[in-house]
């Protein structure tokens, strides 16, 4: 069985006691009496996750819940390292925790966005203003009229690397730049929803750059890592903490020719590609804004949390209520996202639920947040008043983790009751 579940379902070993590879601290959780919850409403989130973990298509899982304000969830499941597929028993294992940090991939995106309209709020950037406004070098190819804003809600008309472009392009900046001043733009007025995996980061990084004179990661540090405590929450991590990142596994079902194009045009490569170069220390130290944000589970729930209190964060402003507001604003209507081939609602900068159902479950119309790698789940519900961070260490597009992860979703949203409608947001409020 072992055999089939490595070779042909790609899946790590599972071990029969799962209370040998979970780790809680239970001082950490909040009792859910207080908040109005059962203590089966966390129970039954819990069980959900565990059922995703015993596919074996996610060798780590760590969970990150809050309600009202409190965390009611802060747990972990598997390996960071030493259970992949291609592992063996003699691999050495160590188990993950919910102190261990995941690069979150394209979940990213939603944190870059805030650090965008951050600017807004200082005066250094109109986010309606075209990029060249700042980067005169981007103007090329009838790229002058290209908006911040187009970027955020992947409507920027650049949604792909040049078909030659290797990984290595990634954590060379002097280079993805050219590129990208050098690509030519399939559209150029908005019209077209795109969805930017890669490029979108890199050309908000140069933006941040010069009008503040800084790096992206100095910003992000002054502004967010810093003020709230966080030891990760960078783009890359530091070399000294390479040993805790999460390791990254190619899992699930090997993707056919229809897939693996799909998966090549939405992330620029391929699976085992994409595995390799996530584990490799050049991309893990790399700043790509769009898709290495290193975090733990903690962070990430803490950030939509922030969120959720109108940038507000243990007594401290991280940025302005209007700030959050125009992060999460719907931009255009929901259309057809023509890289990801699916009905989507965007911000500038999220991707938005929806009702009856959405990406964030049932009636979560109101929600907010961003996938990453399609498996990465990092969002907040201000109906709900609920904070969710699911990061794990698999790469699957297709296997039999499908229905408990949309089943994990499904049943967060089902024990944490919608509350009512949140107020809409007014600058005379």
């Amino acid at each position: 069985m072992s055999f089939i579940r490595k070779n042909f379902l790609q899946a790590c070993d599972v071990p029969k006691d799962l209370q040998s590879v979970v780790s809680f601290d239970a001082q950490r959780e909040v009792a859910p009496g207080q908040l109005g919850l059962a203590q089966g409403n966390v129970d039954a989130i819990w069980q959900q996750t565990l059922k995703l973990y015993k596919t074996g298509i996610h060798p780590a899982i760590s969970i990150s819940v809050r309600h009202k304000g409190e965390l009611i969830l802060s747990r972990s499941v598997g390996h960071i390292s030493g259970n992949g597929p291609k592992d063996t028993v003699h691999t050495k294992k160590t188990l993950v925790t919910p102190d261990s940090p995941f690069c979150i991939f394209s979940s990213s995106k939603a944190v870059t966005a805030l650090l965008m309209h951050m600017l807004a709020e200082e005066g250094l950037v109109n986010v309606m203003d075209p990029v060249a406004f700042y980067t005169p070098e981007f103007a090329k190819h009838g790229k002058q009229n290209i908006t911040i804003h187009q970027i955020l809600a992947h409507r920027g008309g650049i949604p792909g690397l040049p078909a030659n472009a290797t990984v290595d392009t990634l954590w060379d900046e002097e280079e993805i730049w050219r590129l990208l001043c050098d690509a030519k733009p399939i559209i150029t007025d908005g019209s077209q929803l795109a969805y930017h995996a890669i490029t979108g980061g890199f050309v908000l990084e140069q933006v941040v750059k010069k009008v503040t004179g800084s790096s992206i990661t100095e910003y992000i540090d002054k502004k967010i890592r810093q003020p709230m405590a966080m030891k990760f929450f960078s783009y890359g991590i530091d070399g000294q903490h390479l040993h805790e990142l999460a390791m990254h596994y190619h899992t699930g079902f090997r993707p056919g020719l229809l897939t693996g194009k799909f998966i090549k045009r939405a992330l620029g490569e391929t699976l085992p590609n994409v595995e390799k170069a996530c584990n490799d220390p050049r991309f893990q130290e790399a700043v790509i804004p769009s898709g290495n944000l290193v975090a733990t589970a903690d962070e990430m729930s803490a950030f939509f949390q922030m969120l959720l209190d109108k940038g507000a964060y243990n007594g401290k402003s991280i940025c302005k209520a209007q700030t959050v507001a125009r992060t999460i604003q719907e931009y255009g209507n929901r259309g057809l996202d023509r890289t990801l081939l699916i009905p989507m609602r965007y911000s500038a900068g999220m991707m938005l639920g929806d009702d009856p159902v959405g990406i964030w479950g049932p009636q979560s119309r109101h929600a907010y947040g961003h996938l990453g790698l399609a498996n990465k789940l990092c969002w907040a519900d201000p109906s709900r008043e609920l904070a969710v961070a699911v990061l794990n260490s698999g790469l699957p597009l297709l296997g039999l983790h499908i229905p408990p992860l949309l089943n994990l979703i499904r049943t967060i949203c089902n024990n944490i009751p919608v509350l009512g409608s949140p107020q809409t947001f007014s600058l005379q409020a």
